[in-house]
């Protein structure tokens, strides 16, 4: 008979960079992001956040009065049912974000995956409160093994945003406001390397740099500047940018 039992893991990742869907949420400062999660028979619960320990204003994130500070200032809770057929992997879900800057919203989203060399896996996420839109992300990834059980990982992915609430109108410069269409393009892509490095049956170690850059030119368009001399981004949620994420995750599972 098999056996089925609950699973634990933990982990905490040290980073130079927050980076989400190719937006930059904090910049000159590390960032700690600790998780927990929970699986059985297929089911997972987990809860993830976001600490950056010195904040600074980007085209994406204001933190006002907390600029300089340090602040835990998001947590995202999980769930999520995986189903696998021989190569095949499905997962659905559920995500509450819990924001400090912005309203807080919740989303659904469904993956499939590919057991095969390069892994493809095709993401759709849907906004269902604050920020009607959705997001589609394809991803590929690669596994070498090098030394006794450590690999090199490679990754690449590609992000396609669709934005359908009013929150997603675009700066329109004749007006000087985001009175224009609702931002949809190709969106954000990313390349990374990384090794997974077990250091004993439970704990693992990965570092890991990533490579962000915009996917199309409505994703990184700037529209001039403000009365402060900083750029005006075309989306309302900010330009996508050029930007190095590097630093090391450690993870403990039981």
């Amino acid at each position: 008979m098999e056996k089925h039992q609950i699973t634990f893991e933990a982990s905490v990742g040290f980073l130079n960079k927050y980076i989400f869907r190719g937006y930059e949420l904090s910049k000159n400062s590390m960032v700690i992001q600790p998780s927990v999660a929970a699986s059985f028979k297929g089911f997972e619960a987990s809860i993830w956040g976001n600490m950056d320990t010195n904040q600074h204003k980007t085209q994406s994130l204001d933190p006002g009065n907390s600029e300089g500070k340090g602040r835990y200032n998001e947590t995202e809770y999980t769930l999520s049912y995986t189903f696998k057929a021989d190569k095949l992997g499905l997962t659905g879900g559920f995500t509450h974000y819990d924001f400090k800057y912005w309203d807080n919203t919740d989303e659904l989203f469904i993956s499939a995956t590919y057991n095969i060399l390069t892994k493809p896996t095709l993401s759709i996420y849907r906004d269902v409160n604050a920020y009607p839109g959705t997001y589609i992300n394809l991803s590929f990834a690669h596994s070498f093994n090098i030394i006794k059980k450590a690999t090199l990982d490679l990754g690449a992915s590609g992000g396609y945003y669709a934005g359908s609430g009013n929150c997603w109108q675009t700066y329109d410069q004749s007006t000087g406001a985001f009175t224009g269409p609702k931002y949809n393009a190709l969106h954000d892509g990313m390349v990374k390397a990384g090794l997974t490095i077990p250091l004993s049956k439970n704990l693992i170690v990965r570092p890991i740099v990533e490579y962000w850059f915009p996917l199309s030119g409505k994703a990184g368009k700037t529209m001039g500047y403000n009365a402060a001399n900083e750029k005006i981004s075309y989306n309302p949620d900010g330009y996508i940018g050029y930007n190095v994420v590097a630093g090391v995750n450690v993870t403990y599972g039981f």
